[in-house]
């Protein structure tokens, strides 16, 4: 069976590529961001004499691309290779035989389940390889919390105790496409500060970099919340017990309304560290058309553009998030 590149790529679910390159990019921005407007708070001022000067102030490095660009390609990777996970799983299983979403390639036989399931393995394959080179350039550390994120992205709807079928997806994209995803961009950012010839151990800002996470956190983990809320009536047919499926049609549609606004508190805590944060609450009216669908009495196929909006609103946040953190140097 030979499957056009069309396919694949609608089988990659294009609408939920947001949730890996935003914690990138504004992981990025936070590292940056650390490497300067943080330095005097770890650098300490022991000899006056020595720091008087603001021309020897310590030299910073600028943005480290090609180490922003693994990071892309590690998340895009698991993402992707999540996604076909959770196609091949799903088809084989049957919960995706009726569908009110976007193409399923195993459940719509355009293509077989090993394509698929090799289609996972390449893409989390990239992904382990882009996060190998990433940690020979940074940290060793990194191969386990690598290691680990693939573990999950295999194990949300794959094996047979997949926990996305458990109602546990939503602490799954929070913690991996937000806390962990966004720190970790933020880490391969930071380097250590050079004066004078000499290197000096500059602290992480890790609560910082956390609190970055969580808005971007918060927001991959709506995109889910409208995903399984348009498909709360066939997962519940075929025992698929998504969050939405355990609160029922209402109560799930006031969680995503209550996530939304969720994000936008921890914005506002964020802006607690770089005051211009807080202009990525100008997204808010993105929040708008999705919630009024979240609140309503519609279902299936009518919710669909939730998924859309959702991701708009997504970018627009992580966009103007970045824009936020750069804007001024502390």
């Amino acid at each position: 069976m030979t499957t056009p590149w069309r396919l694949w790529v609608a089988g990659a679910r294009p609408r939920t590529l947001p949730a890996a390159v935003v914690p990138v990019v504004v992981g990025t921005a936070a590292g940056y961001v650390a490497s300067h407007a943080f330095v005097n708070v770890y650098v300490p001022l022991r000899d006056e004499a020595h720091y008087t000067a603001t021309t020897n102030l310590p030299r910073l490095h600028g943005l480290l691309v090609v180490n922003a660009f693994l990071a892309l390609v590690v998340a895009l990777g698991l993402q992707i290779g999540t996604n076909y996970v959770n196609d091949y799983a799903d088809g084989v299983r049957g919960t995706d035989e009726v569908r009110v979403g976007p193409v399923r390639l195993v459940a719509g036989k355009l293509a077989t389940v090993r394509q698929v399931k090799i289609a996972a393995l390449i893409a989390f394959g990239v992904s382990g390889i882009a996060g190998l080179i990433l940690a020979i350039r940074v940290s060793y550390w990194l191969i386990p919390i690598g290691a680990l994120c693939g573990l999950a992205g295999w194990a949300y709807t794959g094996g047979s105790r997949p926990y996305g079928y458990r109602g546990l997806g939503e602490a799954f994209v929070f913690v991996f496409f937000g806390l962990i995803a966004t720190t970790g961009s933020a880490y391969v950012q930071h380097a250590s500060v050079v004066f004078d010839g000499r290197s000096l151990n500059v602290g992480f800002p890790w609560s910082f970099a956390l609190w970055g996470g969580v808005p971007i956190g918060l927001l991959a983990a709506a995109l889910l919340q409208a995903n399984n809320l348009r498909d709360v009536e066939t997962d519940k047919e075929t025992g698929k017990k998504t969050v939405a499926v355990r609160l029922g049609r209402v109560r799930a549609g006031y969680l995503y309304v209550g996530t939304l606004v969720a994000a936008a508190a921890s914005i506002g805590v964020l802006q607690h560290y770089r005051g211009w944060s807080v202009i990525a609450l100008a997204a808010l009216p993105l929040a708008i058309p999705p919630a009024r669908l979240a609140l309503s009495d519609r279902n299936g196929r009518d919710l669909l553009p939730m998924l859309a909006a959702t991701a708009r609103l997504q970018l627009a946040v992580g966009l103007l998030l970045t824009i936020g953190l750069l804007l001024v140097r502390s």
